[in-house]
């Protein structure tokens, strides 16, 4: 039972980081807001109140923007991972309706191959571009983040993506477990959820 949650938790880990993130970059956008709303009525204000004027508020965090940005950048990615795991990337399956579904198989098939050795060519040079940014360090302009922390998400994501995209084949090939349309997906059925039909 045990090993069961576990499996769930990290079939859909991504899932998980992406909601996480999703929160956070909107909590602190809306903080923002609010922080520039009020600022601005205090700096309105001490216009007609002498003593607001020697207090000057910033209108926001500096750093929030940055700091959403970033988050905003790792959830894309994570959920380009995810959407992988639910074979939910966009595709143009049309034509294959008109062959023997073994045609349709074997070009799906194909260009998984073709996306994995992509993906293997970004894992490759992305890992150059961080280990560059380790010994040649840019730092962010507000948080003063060394850059090569934030690009980390590259060689993470693709390598989770490659690892999603064989998982599915080796569900649907191998296994023979039909996906399901990520469109009819019931969000209270935990198979549903993990884009496997009964």
């Amino acid at each position: 039972m045990q090993s069961k949650k576990i499996v769930h938790f990290l079939d859909n880990l991504e899932s998980y980081i992406c909601q996480v993130l999703l929160v956070f970059f909107v909590c602190l956008l809306f903080l923002q807001i609010v922080l520039r709303i009020v600022f601005s009525g205090v700096d309105f204000l001490s216009a007609f109140i002498p003593v607001l004027e020697h207090y000057p508020l910033p209108a926001s965090l500096p750093w929030g923007e940055e700091l959403s940005r970033f988050a905003f950048v790792w959830f894309v990615f994570f959920g380009a991972t995810y959407a992988a795991r639910l074979a939910a990337h966009n595709r143009v399956t049309f034509q294959f309706k008109l062959f023997p579904k073994i045609v349709g198989n074997l070009s799906t098939l194909l260009s998984d191959l073709v996306w994995i050795a992509f993906n293997c060519i970004m894992i490759y040079y992305s890992i150059i571009v961080v280990r560059e940014g380790f010994e040649f360090p840019e730092y962010s302009p507000t948080l003063d983040w060394i850059m090569a922390y934030v690009f980390l998400i590259f060689p993470i994501a693709f390598t989770l993506m490659t690892i999603r995209i064989i998982q599915v084949n080796i569900m649907k090939y191998v296994f023979h477990i039909e996906l399901a349309d990520v469109d009819q997906i019931d969000t209270g059925d935990d198979d549903a959820e993990s884009g496997v039909t009964p």
